[in-house]
């Protein structure tokens, strides 16, 4: 009965018994800048009604001791009442009102209440995160999305604090001591999810948005955005607020649905874990969107994306919310689809369906290919599984799987639905087949068999397209199909596709397109007629214009042309469709990591989106480091540096892409190489005189140029604290935190590695998030042999770490630890021979290259501890899981990479 896990049979037990909720909630914050007080004070007063009197039920509270309880003005035994996660109610009448008492825990992890002290002026800043169920963490409460409540707040804090929450303020009390409360307006009802707190010396800025509903009248909105006071001088709120009004314009326009929650913050706060949330009236962003180096135009574009994505989440995930967990993907994915659609039509930014292609559904890809992947409709049977679930399937596959079903029954049925959803469930609770009634009503279409197809199983499709030719070059048969197996179930899988075929061909030594053709693939292939009696193409693209979710698989001439020719392609979401068909194939060990890394130097200066080239550069870096085989990653990685630094001598003066040749340049710095240009920059940051025309040092190329010092062992210790020193910050303190962990010295690693391991300094003070994933990204950094000694100890600490930290913390810690960085050449002696005709032949035979990567040490003692730990949570589990395939896969690629250049092969 205490158990921290809600089941979503207890919450649907309590569903139907508890109904009609309200709070008031009281929170006393006013000792918050005290760091030897980990608590605060929090009251809950709860009111709601019982479909069987005499019944129990229980109040979610993960506290720091509860000092009272009270129950329709009676006073309960706490010792009896009161567990460590939860507080029972018993024998409730038919209308109830309860009254929790205690002190809820600050958080340095990012789970409820999280206090953060500004490095730069020694500031306390407090904000709230709670999705999926951390509302508890700061006050009592049914915690599921579907009781949903109307909330009354009264928070205490110093009286020169900025203090919000959802509702507006109603008024401010001076309690004559240094305090005041503030006290806030009833909300309309809403989940415990998504209620908020933010309360410190916030820098706030305000402005108001007048619009029209859909029935005439005039609706106003005021607005505001927040951040740290030592960001302010940085702060663009102007430009934040600019697309705001935009995004409330467009969504008033497509939704016809009033903004239900009154006024409309935004806050920017520390060490956030997500990108995001939702909250009504509060939204709360990761403060890396304020800018205190210099942001290129793709920056500025994927800051947009998140701000309308939070802003769809107003009608979509906030008016209307999922029942339980099971749907999480459909608020997320139809915010994530709208976050691209909106920044394309409500601002100048870039190319954002570009990077959706580029970037989300390159997560898609890779998640769906992990041996954890799930239907996008998953199975969640509680809370702790709905954790695990805010993955690359619930958001990016069920965008890319929208954006088909936009393509599908088209976009005017698509708003028309979300339009009638909206008024049917306004403040209410839905499941998919809501929304797929709302669907079928206005499209006309069936909405169940694609819902089955589509929603239903796990796996990404192989599109090709199968070309016959006569002796003549003439296209006689030209048949796309598609090849998908299931890999939860073993079934085949054939879904319905909406989608373009695109042809390219050589006009005066350029490649131009020279077709683009709609095809409806509803089974395993259809004919693509328009492509017969026409000389073979040089390059056929399956889903051309990227309307649909599938791996393209290019046929020999076709992948030759890109290989030699990607750079030509013109239109950007074509060439975005294939350098991603690219990256795939290097990840499948189809192509080596050092042929995609020479096409990306090769074609960088074609790149005119400063968005897909520093994709390109974070793709051409991380193949080389992961899946290029340890005879090949030293010289390809040299090769790699040289070629950026050249074009960032190239580059033109002050723009972004020269901005962004410096960032990769700098990361790439970290192996070693090029270390007279490191320290001629960091000089340059010291004189003001840069030996590469335009290019400012900020603050974050400074600390990545460091990083890279410090690396190679040219940056002591001393230099690294006087940066900090100098320029106070809070990226200030995550890139110190990196360099230090990052210096190849024995005695350094093994302070990094204790430090992650237990979550804690040297002086046993906790680590924030940030500074635990910063300081675990340096240790990784740097020769194996300083690092490797120590991952005996990784495996028997896991299940302690798991049942000793909040779920975040353990997260990052075993991720940021994990073994990731092998090399093939610990079990593969010789590679195997390349073909006859001296091209690559990319896969050794008999499947010895994954032979290989299975028989390796580490990989052998993942799956050890797996089958030693049945019965470990499952999602510490699935962590392993994922890290163990991803490490097979990076194996696996590099065994078959090093097959190109060696005679023979052998596992040893």
């Amino acid at each position: 009965m205490d158990s921290k896990n809600l089941t979503r049979s207890e919450a649907a037990r309590r569903a139907r018994l508890v109904s009609d909720v309200s709070y008031r909630l009281e929170l006393d914050l006013s000792r918050a800048q005290d760091p030897d007080r980990p608590h605060f004070g929090s009251r809950t007063t709860v009111s709601f009604s019982c479909a069987s009197p005499g019944e129990s039920t229980f109040l979610d509270f993960l506290h720091g001791g509860v000092d009272s309880v009270e129950l329709n003005g009676t006073r309960l035994d706490a010792d009896a009442v009161v567990g460590e996660h939860r507080v029972r109610l018993p024998d409730l009448r038919e209308r109830n009102t309860a009254v929790v008492s205690g002190r809820g825990l600050y958080s340095t992890s990012g789970e409820g209440l999280h206090r953060f002290v500004d490095p730069a002026d020694g500031e306390t800043y407090l904000y709230t995160q709670y999705e999926p169920a951390d509302a508890r963490r700061v006050f009592a409460n049914f915690e599921q999305p579907d009781l949903k409540a109307v909330y009354e707040v009264a928070i205490t804090a110093p009286d020169d604090w900025h203090v919000a929450s959802n509702g507006a303020v109603a008024r401010v009390d001076d309690n004559g001591d240094g305090t005041a409360t503030w006290h806030f307006r009833r909300t309309e009802p809403m989940s415990t999810y998504i209620t908020a707190v933010l309360a410190g010396p916030y820098h706030y800025v305000t402005d108001r948005w007048t619009g029209t509903t859909a029935d005439g009248r005039t609706l106003g909105i005021d607005l505001g955005a927040s951040c740290r006071k030592s960001l302010a001088k940085d702060f663009d709120a102007d430009r934040i607020l600019d697309v705001t009004k935009s995004g409330l314009d467009l969504f008033h326009r497509l939704f016809q649905y009033p903004y239900p929650w009154g006024k409309y913050d935004q806050a920017f706060v520390p060490e956030y874990n997500l990108g995001a949330m939702e909250n009504p009236g509060l939204v709360t962003f990761t403060e890396r969107y304020v800018f205190t180096s210099r942001a290129t135009a793709a920056q500025h574009e994927g800051r947009a994306n998140t701000l309308l994505h939070e802003m769809a989440h107003m009608w979509f995930g906030d008016l209307v919310t999922m029942e339980w967990w099971d749907d999480l993907w459909l608020k997320e994915s139809f915010a994530d689809y709208m976050g691209s659609l909106a920044t394309e039509r409500a601002t100048e930014l870039g190319q954002p369906w570009v990077t959706f292609a580029n970037r989300r559904k390159a997560w898609a890809y890779v998640q769906d290919q992990l041996p954890t992947t799930h239907p996008i409709v998953a199975d969640i049977p509680d809370v702790e599984a709905a954790r695990q679930n805010f993955d690359g399937i619930t958001y990016a596959k069920g965008a890319s799987v929208l954006k088909q079903l936009a393509a599908y029954v088209g976009e005017d049925a698509f708003f028309t639905a979300a339009r009638r959803y909206f008024a049917a469930h306004a403040f209410g609770n839905t499941t998919l087949d809501d929304f797929l009634a709302v669907l079928a009503e206005a499209s006309g279409r069936d909405m169940r068999e694609w819902s089955a197809a589509w929603l239903e199983t796990a796996g990404v499709a192989d599109l090709r397209v199968l070309l016959e030719t006569d002796d003549d070059g003439l296209v006689t048969s030209a048949v796309l199909e598609q090849q998908s197996v299931d890999p939860v179930t073993g079934r085949e899988v054939l879904r319905p596709h909406m989608l373009r075929v695109g042809t390219w061909d050589l006009v005066d030594g350029r490649l131009e397109r020279t077709g683009s053709h709609a095809v409806e693939l509803t089974g395993a292939s259809v004919p693509v007629p328009e492509l017969a009696g026409r000389p073979r193409p040089a390059l056929v693209l399956p889903n051309d214009e990227d309307l649909t979710y599938g791996k393209v698989v290019f046929d020999d001439v076709s992948l030759a042309t890109v290989l030699d020719r990607v750079g030509e392609l013109g239109e950007p979401l074509a060439a975005a469709t294939a350098w991603a068909a690219l990256w795939n194939m290097v990840r499948d060990a189809k192509l080596p990591a050092t042929a995609f890394a020479d096409a990306v130097v090769r074609f960088a200066p074609t790149a005119t989106e400063v968005g897909v080239l520093q994709l390109l550069l974070e793709q051409a870096t991380s193949a080389l480091e992961h899946y290029a085989p340890a005879s090949a990653r030293d010289g390809a990685v040299s090769a790699l540096t040289t070629g950026v630094l050249d074009l960032l001598g190239r580059a033109e003066a002050g723009s972004d892409h020269q901005v962004a040749l410096a960032r990769a340049f700098a990361r790439l710095a970290r192996h070693g190489g090029e270390a007279a240009t490191v320290e001629a920059l960091l000089d340059a940051d010291r004189s003001g005189r840069s030996p590469i025309a335009g290019l400012e040092v900020d603050e974050q190329l400074r600390w990545a140029l460091l990083q890279a010092g410090a690396a190679s062992g040219r940056v002591a210790q001393d230099e690294l604290d006087e940066a900090l020193g100098t320029a106070p910050s809070a990226v200030a303190t995550v890139g110190h935190a990196t360099a230090t962990a990052a210096r190849p010295v024995p005695e350094v690693k093994a302070a990094a590695w204790r430090s992650v391991l237990t979550g804690r300094t040297a002086e046993g003070r906790p680590l924030s998030n940030d500074v635990l994933s910063a300081t675990a990204e340096g240790f990784r950094i740097g020769s194996p042999g300083l690092t490797a000694d120590y991952y005996g100890e990784y495996w028997p600490a896991l299940a302690g770490i798991w049942g000793s930290m909040s779920n975040g913390q353990a997260s990052r810690i075993i991720q940021g630890l994990f073994p990731l960085a092998q090399d093939i050449d610990d079990v593969l002696q010789c590679p195997a021979r390349p073909g006859e005709d001296g091209t690559p032949r990319l896969g050794l035979e008999d499947g010895s290259a994954a032979r290989a990567a299975r028989s390796h040490p580490v990989v052998q003692r993942a799956h050890e501890w797996l089958a030693e730990h049945g019965d470990a949570p499952a999602a510490l589990r699935r962590l392993l899981v994922e890290q163990t395939h991803t490490l097979e896969r990076t194996l696996t690629a590099q065994a078959v990479a090093a097959s190109i250049s060696e005679p023979s092969a052998e596992i040893v």
